[in-house]
Formats: structure tokens, C-alpha cells, sequence
């Protein structure tokens, strides 16, 4: 039994992971879209590293597209099998798949009158919406900690990981030559101290464990403060600069926190009377999906909603779905906060605004969660004084802030916790996944440290052999 790395191997995108058996058969792991690596992610989305009409089965972690982002193309290119995740995952990721279809077809559509000027031929995306709607038939889902015997090689429980909506880790139960192999994909570890959802689950001992290393070498800081930070830079640029407050947020997860937030401080009386926006109709359908899975949320969001029908509606919230009010928001004086998708600022409406707002003193922009260190968000948070966007230079003369508790990903503590279920010596090999390389190095310590002997971190397309 092999496992090869094609996606998420010392970068945080793109997170796919084949197991193959002696006997030739394949199982993937996640399908995610690689995501902010510039000129060269084209080229990582359009090359698998494996033939799509080879694989068996896929089975998906969670909905975050640099997770699922890839089934249309995978489907495309050949893959005929069964696809399973979680109800909620499968709620989630076909309004994300969707989605990401339209962006490729209209950013396609922009390209292609630039090349027929210079008279290029014209390009292609990756998939449309008609791609994306023929993965739909080959989801089967499957409920946490319901065991589910795929083949007489494989056995599938899903367990939950505290993400986001729906989100969980993979524990297979793989038979090779006659001998169980238990083998634990991770995904990507949520906080045990989440604003919105449950803790992640404890899971069986693992002989292999492939593991999730974002925020490997940092700590959070306590969610509670965080609404005070909201709340400051609100004040700050809204009533004292009289500008916007432009939030970049992926909309399945941090839009709803955002939401959240803003709701406390409503109902804790602090909440400024301003209009506040979110613009992004992927956040709208995402966050009606969250509310049909109350079952998800953690004790304190249950007890809230006792007493409050909609824990993500306040006075003065308005959503903007029509591309004409979102380019309306621009020509806006009036002090706001816009929270507009993507999370890490390299496409989606929140780019627009951005570059209505970069070069604006009186306005901020706040960085919410993970950007790869490559995309505008992540450059903006790094400290760049100028910046492209769609092709023009900007100075960056507008604020530029910073909260990283509310990221959905664990710290090293939150991950070392995920591991305290398990026996070191019993774990014969722990991939790491899904991180920057010298976070990885430093993750990689600490968990030798912790007894696991044997820790590795695999590079991009790398086989590497169980031993089995």
C-alpha cells in the first residue's frame, strides 16, 4: 500500500492524497483547488499527478474549495465512482462547486475579449456550472460515527472535526494482504474553543495518520477578545475616521462568525448604528444552509438561540446580491462595514472593493483568518506598500488589520490536543500536510517531542510506501 501527495504537500492548498493497494486500487482523498500560488496555480489545478478514470472512490473531508474545489474537473476527466462526505459537506460544497464554475466561466469570458483583441486564441476554464452539477449524482453522504463498509478492503467513518459546517476526519479501516490497516486523515482541525461549533471528536487509534499543519507553530489568541477587536476597528474607522471597513471573509465558516459578532454586540446594546453589508451571494446561500443545521453548533450558540430565532441577524445588516448594488457600494461615502468573500482577497466582489478603498486613509481593511502568503490578502497583511490588482498598481495608504483568533483552523495546542487520543507508539508514520514548509519543520519538532517517531513531510506528487 502507497500514499502519494498531489496537493497540499508543503503549501496549504489543494489538499489531495491517493492511497493505492497492492491490488492496483485507488482511493482519493479530498479534491481541493490550489489556491493563491500566482502564475503557477493554473498549472497545479490543470495537472493531477494520476489518471481521474483510475480511482475507486473519493472520500471528501469538508467543504472548503481547496478541498472539494476540483471534483467538477475530476469528473470531466473521467472519475465515474462514488464521492462521500458529510450531509452538510454535501449541502455545502454544491453551492461552492457552483460558484466557483461561475467565477472561472465570467473571469474566462473577461480574458477572452482581451485575447481576441491581440488575437490569441481563446482559453478555457477549468469547468463550468454543467461540470459542477454532474458531480451532484455521485455524492453519497454519510453521518459521524456511522461505520460503513465501502468494499469488503474498506471500511469509512467519519468523525468530527470542528472546522467548519459538516466538517470531519477520515478514519478507514483498509485490509492489504489479509492485515487491517487503520489509516486517519485529519482534514483540517478546528478550535476547541469555537464561537460557533462543537469541539472536534476524539478518533480510533490510527496506524497512519495524514495531518493537517496550518498554524502549526502559533498560538490564537482567546476567542472572547475577538469581539472586542471587531468592535474596535468598527468604532475606529467608522466613527472616528468616517470611512469603510472592507472584511475579506471565506463564506462558509468566517462570514457566519463575522455575523455572529456583530450579533453579540447588537444584543449587548454596543453594536454603532451603522448599515452593514455582506456582500457576496455565495455567503447568502451558505449561511441559510448553516442555520438548517443548528445540530452543529456548540452549547453556547444552542442556549442563545433560546432566546434569539436568528443568532446571525441584527439591526442594520443588508445582504447585496445583484453585481449592480455591490458596484453601488463603491460610489458610497457613508461610513459601513462591507464583509464580502474571498477570505484571502484573490477573487470575488471583496477584490473590487479593495481597490475602491486601498489608497483611502480613512478606510481599513481587516484580514480575518488564513491567507496564503501569495495572495492579496496575504500580502496586505504582510505589510506590502503597494500592491497589483487586476493588473493596475495601488499604495497601499488605507489601514490594514489583523485578527488571527478567529481563523477556523487549530493552533499547535487545539492539533496537539486532536493527538492526546492517541498512543504514540502505536502510530507508525504521521504525514504532514496542508502547511508552509517552515511551519511544518517546527510542527515536526514538537510532535517528535510529543513520542512520534516516525514524522514526515511529504513533497508535491511524492509515493511513499506504508510498509504493509
Amino acid at each position: 500500500m502507497k500514499i502519494a501527495f498531489h496537493g497540499a504537500a508543503r503549501t496549504v492548498t489543494g489538499s489531495k492524497h491517493l492511497v493505492t493497494f497492492a491490488s492496483g486500487k485507488k482511493l482519493l482523498l479530498d479534491c481541493g483547488m490550489f489556491q493563491g500560488l500566482g502564475k503557477d496555480t493554473l498549472k497545479l489545478n490543470s495537472e493531477w499527478g494520476f489518471e481521474p478514470a483510475e480511482l475507486d472512490y473519493v472520500i471528501i473531508s469538508h467543504a472548503h474549495i481547496d478541498h472539494v474545489g476540483l471534483l467538477p474537473k475530476l469528473v470531466k476527466d473521467g472519475y465515474k465512482g462514488d464521492i462521500f462526505m458529510t450531509p452538510p459537506t454535501a449541502d455545502l460544497a454544491k453551492i461552492l462547486m457552483l460558484d466557483s464554475a461561475r467565477i472561472q466561466e465570467d473571469d474566462v469570458r473577461f480574458i477572452n475579449k482581451d485575447r481576441a483583441r491581440q488575437n490569441r486564441e481563446a482559453v478555457e476554464p477549468l469547468y463550468t456550472e454543467e461540470d459542477a452539477k454532474n458531480v451532484f449524482p455521485r455524492i453519497k453522504t454519510l453521518d459521524y460515527k456511522t461505520p460503513l463498509k465501502i468494499d469488503d478492503d474498506i471500511e469509512l467513518m467519519y468523525t468530527d472535526c470542528g472546522h467548519i459546517l459538516g466538517s470531519a476526519a477520515v478514519n478507514l479501516v483498509l485490509r492489504e494482504k489479509g492485515k487491517d490497516v487503520h489509516l486517519t486523515f485529519s482534514g483540517d482541525i478546528g478550535r476547541y474553543r469555537d464561537m460557533l461549533l462543537k469541539s472536534p471528536d476524539v478518533f480510533p487509534q490510527a496506524d497512519y495518520i495524514i495531518m493537517e499543519s496550518t498554524y502549526g507553530d502559533k498560538l490564537h489568541d482567546m476567542v472572547a477578545p475577538a469581539t472586542d477587536k471587531v468592535l474596535q476597528y468598527v468604532v475606529d474607522t467608522c466613527l472616528k475616521k468616517r470611512g469603510k471597513l472592507i472584511i475579506p471573509a471565506f463564506s462558509v465558516g468566517r462570514t457566519q462568525e463575522i455575523l455572529y459578532i456583530l450579533n453579540r454586540l447588537s444584543l449587548e446594546n454596543r453594536l454603532p448604528p451603522l448599515t452593514y453589508y455582506v456582500d457576496s451571494p455565495l455567503s447568502i446561500e451558505a449561511t441559510e444552509i448553516i442555520k438548517h443545521h443548528p445540530e452543529c453548533f456548540n452549547r453556547e450558540v444552542q442556549n442563545t438561540l433560546r432566546n434569539d430565532e436568528d443568532v446571525f441577524a441584527f439591526p442594520g445588516l443588508k445582504y447585496i446580491s445583484s453585481a449592480d448594488e455591490s458596484k453601488a457600494l463603491n460610489d458610497m461615502h457613508e461610513p459601513c462595514v462591507i464583509i464580502s468573500a474571498s477570505g484571502m482577497a484573490e477573487a470575488g466582489r471583496v477584490k473590487h472593493h479593495i481597490a475602491h478603498n486601498i489608497d483611502k486613509r480613512n478606510s481599513t481593511i481587516l484580514i480575518v483568518g488564513y491567507c496564503e502568503p501569495h495572495s492579496l490578502g496575504g500580502r496586505l497583511s504582510a505589510g506590502a506598500k503597494s500592491v497589483h490588482i487586476y493588473g493596475q498598481p495601488y499604495e497601499v495608504l488605507a489601514d490594514i488589520g489583523v485578527i488571527r483568533s478567529l481563523s477556523a483552523h487549530g493552533d499547535y495546542e487545539d492539533m496537539s490536543q486532536w493527538l492526546a487520543c492517541q498512543d504514540p507508539k502505536r502510530v507508525q508514520k504521521l504525514f504532514i500536510v496542508h502547511g508552509e514548509y517552515d511551519v511544518q519543520l517546527n510542527f515536526k519538532e514538537r510532535l517528535v517531542r510529543k513520542g512520534f517517531v516516525d514524522v514526515e513531510i511529504p513533497a508535491l506528487h511524492q509515493e511513499i510506501g506504508l510498509g504493509v
